[in-house]
C-alpha cells in the first residue's frame, strides 16, 4: 500500500516539476526560480482547471482518508488477533464454554464474532455451529468490502469528472470562436484547451490510484476471511463428533435395529 501510494506521488510531482522546468530555465537566481515554479505549479494545473479540478481535488483528499482507516481497520490485528484465538482455544480446552462465549461476545474482531456466533449454536450440533460460523462470516466480510466499495466508486467516477472538464473546455474553446467569428489568439485557444486537459489530468490522477487501493483491500480481505474461517474452525474442532465413534455408533444402531427384527426361536 506504502509503495503504491509512493510510486503515484512521485510520478505527480515529476509530471509537476516538468511543467515547472520552462519558468525556472528562464530565471537568473536561484530563489525567484523557485518562487516563479511554485506560482506556476498552482496557477497551471490548480486555478486553469476551474470548479471541477478543485471537485477532483478534494476527491483525492477523500481518496487518501479513506486509505489510511482501511489501513487501520482492515489488517490481520483486527481480523484475527491472535491473543484472541490463544485465549479462546485455552477456554474451550479447558471446557470453559460460558467464558469463551462472553470472551469472544465481548471481542469486536471478526474472530471474536465468528466463534461467539459459533459457540451460541453448540446445543443443537457441530453442522449447526458450522452453519452460524459461515453466515456470520459472509456477514462480516460483505460489511468490509461495502466499505471499500467508496474507493471503487471514487475510482470509476472521476475520469467522468475528468471527461466533463474536457467537454467544458472544448465548448469553451468553440464559444470563443463563435463570438469572435474568427479564430481566436493562441492565449484564449491555450486557455481553453488547458482546462480540458488539466481536468483529464486530475481525473486520471484519482482514478488510477483509487481502483489500485480498491484492489488491494479487496485482496486483503479476501485473505484475511479465508485465514479467519481456518483459524475458527481449528479452534471449534473440539465439538466435532469422532468420525471412529461415529462409525462404531452407526454400527451399533444398524445392529440392534436388526436384532430387533430378527426371528425369534
Amino acid at each position: 500500500m506504502v509503495r503504491v501510494m509512493s510510486l503515484t506521488g512521485f510520478l505527480v510531482v515529476v509530471l509537476f516539476l516538468a511543467g515547472a522546468l520552462p519558468a525556472t530555465a528562464q530565471t537568473a537566481a536561484q530563489s525567484d526560480a523557485a518562487v516563479s515554479a511554485d506560482v506556476k505549479y498552482f496557477d497551471f494545473f490548480v486555478v486553469k482547471g476551474g470548479p471541477i479540478a478543485f471537485g477532483l481535488i478534494a476527491l483525492s483528499i477523500v481518496m487518501v482518508s479513506l486509505t489510511v482507516e482501511h489501513c487501520l481497520s482492515i489488517r490481520r490485528a483486527t481480523i484475527v488477533p491472535s491473543e484472541v484465538a490463544e485465549q479462546a482455544k485455552t477456554l474451550i480446552d479447558d471446557k470453559k464454554y460460558v467464558a469463551a462465549i462472553k470472551f469472544t461476545a465481548e471481542d469486536p474482531s471478526m474472530l471474536g464474532n465468528v466463534l461467539n456466533a459459533g459457540l451460541l449454536e453448540a446445543s443443537k450440533g457441530y453442522v449447526a455451529m458450522e452453519h452460524a460460523l459461515e453466515d456470520t462470516l459472509d456477514e462480516r466480510s460483505a460489511r468490509l468490502l461495502r466499505k471499500t466499495q467508496f474507493l471503487n466508486i471514487i475510482g470509476n467516477v472521476s475520469p467522468m469528472i475528468g471527461l466533463l472538464g474536457t467537454v467544458t473546455g472544448m465548448i469553451l474553446l468553440f464559444a470563443e470562436i463563435h463570438a469572435a467569428d474568427a479564430f481566436p489568439g493562441a492565449r484564449i485557444v491555450a486557455d481553453r484547451i488547458a482546462v480540458a486537459l488539466i481536468t483529464t489530468f486530475w481525473g486520471l490522477a484519482v482514478a488510477i490510484p483509487a481502483l489500485s487501493i480498491y484492489a488491494i483491500f479487496r485482496n486483503r480481505i479476501d485473505v484475511l476471511t479465508a485465514e479467519c474461517a481456518l483459524t475458527a474452525e481449528s479452534i471449534l474442532s473440539v465439538f466435532k463428533p469422532d468420525e471412529a465413534t461415529s462409525s462404531i455408533s452407526q454400527s451399533e444402531v444398524k445392529t440392534t435395529q436388526e436384532g430387533d427384527h430378527a426371528p425369534q426361536p
